[in-house]
C-alpha cells in the first residue's frame, strides 16, 4: 500500500463524521453552536479511534523506492551515475593476469565451514543482490537488485530483482534464488551467516522479481535495556547475501565440500581446478551486468589464474621470474632489500605504494582465554608488556611498520590520544569498570620500550604482575605458586614470518621462566586447529572498515565464544562488549554511531585480549608492467580487479 493511499485513508477517517453533521445541519438551516461543534469534534475523535486505529494497525511502514542504501544518511552516487568514481570505465578487456596465492584449498564453496576453499569465488562467481561503493564507508548499489524499498525503521526491506540477471547456464535469477539462497544458509552457511540471517522474522515472495524480508527487534540485554531497538545494519546485511541457483544445489550434499565448478551470476566461471595447486577463472561473455553502471571498468581481464604455494619464499620467487604478475607485500624488510633482481632493473616488474584511507585493523598476538593459563587478565597484561616490540621492528620489518595503538588506528574511529566524550561515558556508565582510567582519558599507549634498558624495566613489571597471578621463580622456572606447576604456552604459526615473530617473543619470555614452544603446521592443519579453538596463541588479523557492525558479533561476542568455526578466537565474554556492539546497531546517526565504536574499541583494549603488533602505512604492491591500474585510488587503496592488461602494440 502506497504512502498516498495511507494519507487519504486517514483523511477520510478524520473528516467523514464532521461533513456528515455539515451536510445534516445544511437541510435544517441550523449555525451550529460551540457545544454543537465540540460534539462534532469528539465524535470525530471517537470515529477516528473506532475505525482508522484497527486500519492503521495492519498498514506496514512505508517506502520509497530508491537506487541505493547507505547505513547512515544517504548514498553519495545518485541514481544516474555511470561508473564508479575510482575505475577507468573505458578500461580495455582481454589478458590474462596470473597471481600467486599462500596455502592451498580442498573445495569451492566458501559459503560453508566444511573444506578450505578459494575466498574469490564470493565475488567472481556468486554475486550479492547490491554491491558497495568503495568511496564510502557502507552504502551499497543495484546489481541483482536494482532497486529497493525500506522504511525509516528499517523494519523490512523489499528487492526489486533485475529482469536481465541471470546465471551463467542462461537461467534466470528470481526471487526464488534469493529465497531458496537465504533458506540454506540460515542453516547451513557459515556461523556469521547463521547469525546475521537469524534476525530475518519473515520472508516473502511478492511475485518473480520482488521479495520481502521483514527483521525482527533486537532483544534487550538484560544489563542494559536501552539497546533494544532495531539493527539498522541489517537490510544492508541482506543486500550482501550472495544469492545460489536454486536449480543447481542439492540442500542434501551443499554442507559437503566439493570441488565442481559452481553455477553463479557473477563475471566469471570457474574452468580449470587443479586442487591445492591451481586455479582458473574465466570471464563470461555473456555476463548479464557487464553494462551495469556498478560494473563498468571493472572485471577487465580475459583470464585470472591462481597459482598456490605452500611456501612464502616460494612465492616470492615466483614473482621475480615471471611466474606470477602481481604480489601484495606485507613483508617491509623483504620490500626495503629484497626487490633487487632483474626484472626490477629492465623495468618488467614496478613497485607501486598506495595510501589506505580506511581504519588499519588489528593484528595481534590473541590469547585464547579459554585456556586456564590466559584466564587472569594480569598475566595476559604481563606478556604483552613483555614484548619487545622495538626490538622485532628494526631487526625484522627495518622499523618500517607502525605499532597499532586500536583497533581502529589510521582513522578517525581511534580511541588513541582521544578522551571519552560525554556520548562515550553514558553508554560506558553500567559497566563502569570495563575500561581502564588511562584508556577513558586517551592517555594509554601499548606498552613498548625505546631502548634496551627500557625492555628490562618491562620485563620486572611483567614479573610483578605474573607474582600477582599467583607464580613464583624456582630454579629460573616460572612456576603455580599452589601446585608448582611451570607456565607454559604454545604459538601455533602458519608462515615463517609468524614463526620470525614468535621465536624473538620467546626469547623474552625465556628471561621470565617460561617456556614458549613454537608449532609450524601446514595450511589444512593450521585452519582445522583454529576451527575448533585448539590453540594457546595465534597470530590474527582483524580487518575494520568505516562502518563497523554485524560483523563484530562473530569476533567478539558472548554468544559465539563457544561456536566452533567463529571467530571469536580469544573466547571474549564481556557484556560490556556485547552492549557496545548493540549500539554500533542501533545508532540513527554517525554522531551516535562513531560514539559506540569508540566506546567498543576502549572496552577491547582495556580486556588485553591480544599483543597489539604493527600495520603498514600504505598498501604495497609490485606488479608487472604489462597491467595497467586507474590514476584515482579509492579509499581501500585499489584492487586486481579494476587493473587490466595493456593491449600489445
Amino acid at each position: 500500500m502506497t504512502r498516498a493511499t495511507i494519507t487519504s485513508i486517514r483523511r477520510i477517517c478524520c473528516f467523514w463524521p464532521y461533513r456528515t453533521s455539515i451536510s445534516q445541519e445544511s437541510q435544517t438551516k441550523i449555525t451550529p453552536n460551540i457545544g454543537q461543534k465540540l460534539a462534532i469534534r469528539l465524535t470525530a475523535s471517537l470515529m477516528l479511534q473506532i475505525v482508522a486505529a484497527p486500519i492503521l494497525t495492519i498498514l506496514p511502514s512505508v517506502a520509497e523506492t530508491v537506487h541505493g542504501i547507505s547505513m547512515h544518511g544517504v548514498p553519495e552516487l545518485g541514481p544516474n551515475f555511470t561508473h564508479l568514481p575510482y575505475v577507468n570505465p573505458r578500461a580495455p578487456k582481454g589478458g590474462r593476469i596470473t597471481l600467486g596465492v599462500f596455502g592451498s584449498y580442498n573445495s569451492l564453496n566458501p559459503l560453508i565451514i566444511r573444506g578450505v576453499a578459494p575466498p574469490a569465488i564470493r565475488g567472481l562467481v556468486y554475486e550479492s543482490l547490491m554491491t558497495r561503493n568503495g568511496n564510502e564507508p557502507f552504502s551499497l548499489y543495484g546489481l541483482i537488485a536494482e532497486k529497493l524499498e525500506v522504511p525509516d525503521d528499517r523494519s523490512w526491506v523489499i528487492f526489486h530483482i533485475n529482469p536481465s540477471a541471470q546465471f551463467s547456464d542462461g537461467k534466470p535469477v528470481t526471487s526464488a534464488d534469493v529465497e531458496f539462497s537465504f533458506k540454506i544458509l540460515a542453516r547451513q552457511g557459515r556461523p556469521y551467516m547463521r547469525s546475521h540471517y537469524a534476525k530475518v522474522a519473515k520472508v516473502e515472495i511478492l511475485s518473480a522479481h520482488k521479495i520481502r524480508f521483514t527483521f525482527k527487534e533486537l532483544k534487550a540485554n538484560n544489563t542494559i535495556a536501552k539497546s533494544k531497538g532495531r539493527d539498522r545494519e541489517i537490510p544492508l546485511i541482506m543486500a550482501l547475501m550472495p544469492v545460489l541457483p536454486k536449480h543447481a544445489i542439492n540442500p542434501a550434499t551443499f554442507n559437503s565440500p566439493s570441488l565442481k565448478p559452481p553455477i553463479g551470476s557473477g563475471p566469471y566461471r570457474v574452468t580449470q581446478v587443479a586442487p591445492g595447486a591451481a586455479l582458473t577463472y574465466q570471464r563470461n561473455l555473456k555476463y548479464w551486468g557487464r553494462n551495469l553502471p556498478i560494473r563498468r571498468g571493472l572485471y577487465n581481464a580475459d583470464q585470472i589464474h591462481m597459482r598456490y604455494y605452500r611456501d612464502g619464499t616460494a612465492l616470492f620467487e615466483a614473482l621475480k621470474s615471471g611466474a606470477i604478475d602481481l604480489r601484495r607485500e606485507n613483508d617491509p624488510g623483504r620490500w626495503v632489500a629484497g626487490y633487487d633482481f632483474p626484472a626490477i632493473a629492465d623495468k618488467r616488474i614496478r613497485k607501486y605504494e598506495f595510501d589506505i584511507k580506511l581504519p588499519a585493523g588489528m593484528t595481534g598476538l590473541v590469547f585464547n582465554t579459554r585456556r586456564p593459563q590466559f584466564k587472569d587478565p594480569n598475566i595476559r597484561r604481563a606478556l604483552m608488556i613483555a614484548f619487545d616490540a622495538r626490538r622485532i621492528n628494526k631487526q625484522l620489518f627495518h622499523d618500517r611498520y607502525r605499532r597499532s595503538q586500536s583497533y581502529f588506528s589510521r582513522s578517525t574511529l581511534s580511541t588513541t590520544a582521544k578522551p571519552a566524550t560525554k556520548k562515550e561515558r553514558a553508554l560506558l556508565a553500567l559497566f563502569p569498570k570495563a575500561v581502564k582510567p588511562e584508556i577513558m582519558a586517551g592517555t594509554w599507549r601499548v606498552p613498548g620500550n625505546d631502548t634496551t634498558q627500557a625492555h628490562r624495566k618491562n620485563l620486572r613489571r611483567a614479573f610483578e604482575l605474573f607474582k600477582r597471578a599467583g607464580y613464583r621463580l624456582n630454579a629460573g622456572r616460572l612456576v603455580e605458586t599452589a601446585t608448582a606447576k611451570p607456565f607454559k604456552i604454545q604459538f601455533l604459526v602458519l608462515s615463517r614470518q609468524q614463526a620470525r615473530i614468535a621465536v624473538v617473543f620467546a626469547e623474552s619470555l625465556k628471561r621470565l621462566g617460561i617456556t614458549a614452544k613454537i608449532r609450524q603446521v601446514d595450511d589444512t592443519q593450521y585452519w582445522s586447529r583454529i576451527g575448533i579453538f585448539d590453540f594457546d596463541i595465534i597470530q590474527w588479523s582483524y580487518s575494520a572498515s568505516l562502518s563497523p557492525g554485524n560483523e563484530q558479533i562473530n569476533r567478539w561476542s558472548s554468544s559465539y565464544a563457544d561456536i566452533e568455526r567463529s571467530l571469536n578466537y580469544a573466547g571474549v565474554k564481556n557484556p560490556a562488549v556485547d552492549a557496545m556492539i548493540d549500539h554500533m546497531l542501533t545508532a540513527k546517526d554517525r554522531t551516535d554511531f562513531e560514539a559506540a565504536v569508540r566506546a567498543f574499541d576502549r572496552v577491547l583494549l582495556s580486556g588485553d585480549y591480544l599483543v597489539p603488533l604493527f600495520h603498514l602505512p600504505k598498501l604495497w604492491i609490485a606488479a608487472s608492467t604489462r597491467l595497467g591500474f586507474p590514476k584515482t585510488t579509492p579509499l581501500f587503496g585499489t584492487s586486481i580487479h579494476m587493473w587490466w592488461v595493456k593491449p600489445k602494440r
